[in-house]
């Protein structure tokens, strides 16, 4: 056994990528990764859009843009590396009114500042020159936009632990965190491991498994179901890369939209519709204990009060897909209700603050021995890499979380 073993809980891709950064940067460390699923990148990494983000979105300074920005670079090398699918196809934000060319302008000094790489302003014939069926009034172009396949990516992680003399333990639901000495032991029913280190990534139950470690109930995950509607393959060439709507600034979402899939097929979608489980990825997944969380933290409240009527329009869109695709219409018109079926859907890991906040950007706490991811929603995955470098300095000490 190492002189020191640092436990991960959750074999998402940020979990994984943290216990790969522990075996490059402190050699003849042990690591261990439990999950409770039998496979890696079961939840979130395994259902979201592929989209390899290019940091428009987000906060100058914040943990997102920042890490947004190192994360796409270090991603693109290692796929390159690798051999792993890598493809900029590119991505259009599009203005259909006013208000959203008020907005984008808004977006786009943004984006400046966190220097996304190639972005442009264009018109109405550059986006039919990039996206000849999109129409809008004008749109942000940007051609470094990727999409890739995460879940790939994530085994190929698991991979580099293993290789480093690492282990991922499967089936492994963490029950229990316990100090022993100077020592954590992580409990599964009768099974333990002793570890010197522990780093939640735990997703949709990270506030849970936090919580087992003393951390506190806020935020609260607040689960999101986002639907997806699968274009035939008769339209699917109508979107060539990726076309989002200009989004929302005070909601977190980005809007439904038009993605192309690393296999060529074509996506609409997500929307956010609250879900009644946490891993509820059906409509009639209801877990009780789920529910009683949701309804019984105080935030939970204050934000239905904020955004009650965007939470009907999101309802109203994931029971009729005429009424999903009429939103998608606005931005490539000849893609319609008869256009497209029902295909997965996935659930976001939203943290909410007990005043009602969505909180929007990474949270990372430290206590002690216990390093816990408690916010790691979209552009988690694209920033994997460049997360696991900031939890590792987090743990040695070189940056404060």
């Amino acid at each position: 056994m190492a002189d020191e073993v640092v436990g991960i809980v959750g074999a998402g891709i940020v979990g994984l990528a943290i216990g790969r950064e522990i075996t490059r940067r402190r050699p003849g460390t042990g690591v261990v990764v439990m999950e409770k699923e039998d496979r890696v990148a079961v939840h979130q990494t395994g259902h979201n859009s592929g989209v390899v983000h290019a940091g428009i979105y987000y906060k100058p300074g914040s943990l997102k843009a920042r890490l947004c920005t190192r994360g796409r670079d270090m991603l693109r090398e290692y796929c390159a590396g690798r051999g792993l699918p890598y493809d900029e196809c590119g991505k259009l934000v599009v203005a259909v009114s006013e208000a959203d060319v008020a907005r984008m302008d808004d977006l786009y000094a943004r984006a400046d500042v966190n220097a996304v790489p190639g972005l442009r302003r264009i018109g109405p014939e550059e986006i039919r020159e990039i996206e000849p069926y999109a129409t809008g009034l004008a749109a942000l172009h940007s051609p470094r936009t990727a999409i890739t396949d995460f879940p790939r990516i994530a085994r190929s992680f698991a991979d580099d632990i293993v290789a480093a003399g690492g282990e991922v333990r499967f089936s492994y639901p963490v029950t229990r965190i316990d100090r022993v000495g100077g020592e954590l032991e992580i409990g599964s029913g009768e099974r333990a491991v002793r570890v010197n280190h522990l780093i939640v990534c735990a997703g949709i139950h990270a506030d849970r498994v936090s919580g087992l470690a003393g951390d506190a109930p806020e935020p609260r995950i607040i689960p999101f179901r986002g639907e997806y509607m699968l274009i035939s393959e008769e339209k699917a060439h109508m979107v060539r890369g990726l076309i989002y709507p200009v989004p929302d600034p005070g909601y977190p979402f980005l809007g439904v939209h038009f993605t192309r899939r690393i296999s060529g097929a074509v996506d609409v979608g997500p929307n956010a519709v609250l879900a009644l489980a946490r891993e509820g990825y059906r409509r009639t997944a209801i877990s009780p204990a789920d529910l009683l969380g949701i309804a019984s933290w105080p935030g939970m409240w204050r934000m239905a009060r904020r955004h009650w009527l965007t939470g009907v329009r999101e309802m109203y869109g994931s029971l009729s897909k005429r009424a999903y695709m009429k939103a998608a219409q606005r931005y490539v018109p000849e893609i319609g209700a008869k256009d497209v079926v029902r295909a997965g859907a996935g659930v976001r890991a939203q943290a909410l603050d007990r005043d009602g906040g969505l909180v929007d950007d990474f949270r990372i706490n430290r206590l002690g021995p216990v390093t816990t991811v408690r916010n790691a929603p979209s552009p988690a995955a694209t920033s994997s890499m460049a997360i696991a470098e900031y939890v590792v300095d987090v743990i040695d000490g070189e940056v404060s979380s």
